[in-house]
């Protein structure tokens, strides 16, 4: 039997983790579909009547224009069962909203207009409009979300901007960075795939059965049917009309915007896996929350689970979205039924990039520096000093600057004593040799700091 326990759910987003994606659920719902298709039908009901040279489509008052709009914008969770129970009988999804319309104007001064309600429209006039309301109102509450996270980002990378820290390049130790500046380069690339994320034109299309406006024409051949779809597409919606399709819209902006959102989530998926390893070194520590467990049987353990979580929502949220991205823009001639099936699947990419966001922002706001733990790791790889050594030896045209500091440190740890003695053995000017004295790994780190600033601008977007 049924339920809608959340416990019942079949998939963990609208069971385990539905409260966290409650955003998303009058956007990408079944409801949330049939929602937009009356906002289209009724949009274009609108049109038609506003234009005069479709006399039987008379002009509204004032009045019928608002009871038009709150029956669309009033949409209920009510009215969407009616359109399902019309469904049952027509097994024609689109065709259901017709009818529900047609039955709601049906008792009022409208009744008259019926006929034109769906006029000269195939089903996919009104399903990629609707898909492509979903997809814009579904991106800018993900949209919020990234860039929350990435101005998170962006103040732990202010705080820590100075936190000296060995940097790891295949695993080993490698020349000092700062805490802020690794951090800063990811909230850089994550804004830089937010960008791309906003650049995507979301298209739509209004033009009959193949495209070519043609049952329109046949009805009214003196309308300028293009300028009529430009009123709804771009007029009352904001989206832009693509001048050139087959049945359906093809989709391939939908595919960028998956594109968009995969880099976006890959990013997001690199920061997931080193925060994780800056944790597994001891470098960045874990608030506790009282009465949290993080192991049945180990009681000191802190796990870094809202990382993992992310990540592993990630990977689910790309699969899903590089197969849309895929699938979506391949249609048999006209067209075929597959991208139906496939767009109903929206919501659980996305949703799965939101639910992935909010682990990484829950745990970035958990996060604490073992100021310690980063000083000691430092302070035992004074080997790492190896590479500015060698670079001052090579601007004096030293012999063999690299092999003997390879020499002196390759496989080997060397301590403070050991490099400085090196160093007052060179044969070099005084004030380079008192330059590389002073350093230390702690503060070998060039400008990471000052580079920092760049993240901190508001422009920086």
């Amino acid at each position: 039997m049924f339920s809608t326990d959340p416990l019942m759910a079949l998939s963990p987003l609208d069971g385990r983790y539905s409260s966290k994606l409650e955003a998303l659920r009058d956007i990408f719902s079944e409801y949330g579909l049939i929602k937009r298709r009356v906002t289209v039908e009724v949009a274009w009901l609108e049109a038609l009547c506003d234009e005069p040279a479709v006399n039987e489509a008379r002009p509204l008052d004032g009045e019928e224009k608002v009871w038009l709009r709150d029956l669309a914008d009033g949409f209920s969770l009510k009215d969407a069962r009616r359109v399902k129970a019309i469904e049952s009988a027509t097994n024609h999804d689109v065709k259901a909203v017709e009818y529900f319309i047609k039955e709601r104007i049906a008792a009022t001064s409208l009744a008259d207009l019926g006929e034109f309600v769906h006029f000269a429209c195939t089903s996919e006039d009104i399903n990629n409009l609707a898909h492509a309301l979903m997809l814009r109102d579904g991106m800018l509450v993900l949209r919020k979300e990234q860039d929350r996270l990435s101005d998170a980002l962006a103040v732990l990378a202010r705080d820590n901007r100075a936190a000296a820290m060995l940097a790891r390049t295949h695993g080993q130790p490698a020349s000092p960075t700062t805490l802020g500046k690794e951090l800063a380069v990811f909230a850089a690339r994550l804004r830089r795939q937010a960008a791309q994320i906003d650049a995507v034109v979301i298209t739509a299309k209004l033009n009959g059965a193949v495209g070519n406006f043609n049952a329109h024409v046949a009805a009214y051949p003196d309308v300028d049917w293009e300028a009529l779809a430009d009123r709804v597409i771009a007029g009352r919606f904001g989206l832009r009309r693509n001048g050139l399709t087959t049945q359906i819209e093809p989709h391939d902006c939908i595919a960028e915007m998956f594109d968009a959102l995969t880099r976006w989530n890959t990013v997001l998926l690199d920061l997931d896996r080193d925060i994780w390893s800056y944790i597994s070194l001891g470098y960045l520590g874990q608030k506790t929350v009282k009465g949290e467990v993080g192991s049945s049987t180990m009681p000191h353990k802190v796990n870094p689970i809202d990382f993992e979580n992310s990540e592993g929502n990630l990977g689910l949220s790309n699969a899903v979205l590089e197969h849309l991205a895929r699938k979506l823009p391949v249609s048999r001639m006209q067209r075929d039924l597959t991208d139906s099936t496939a767009l109903r699947n929206m919501g659980v990419g996305i949703g799965y990039s939101l639910l992935a966001c909010l682990s990484t922002l829950k745990g970035l706001g958990k996060i604490t520096v073992n100021a310690a733990r980063l000083a000691g790791d430092l302070d035992a790889a004074w080997e790492v000093l190896a590479e500015p050594v060698q670079t001052v030896m090579r601007k004096l045209g030293k012999p063999n600057p690299y092999e003997q500091l390879k020499s002196l440190t390759r496989g080997k740890q060397i301590d403070a004593e050991g490099m400085r003695r090196f160093i007052q053995g060179l044969d070099i000017p005084e004030a380079d040799k008192q330059r590389l004295l002073s350093l230390s790994p702690a503060t070998y780190t060039g400008i990471a700091d000052k580079l920092v600033d760049s993240i901190l601008q508001p422009s920086y977007r």
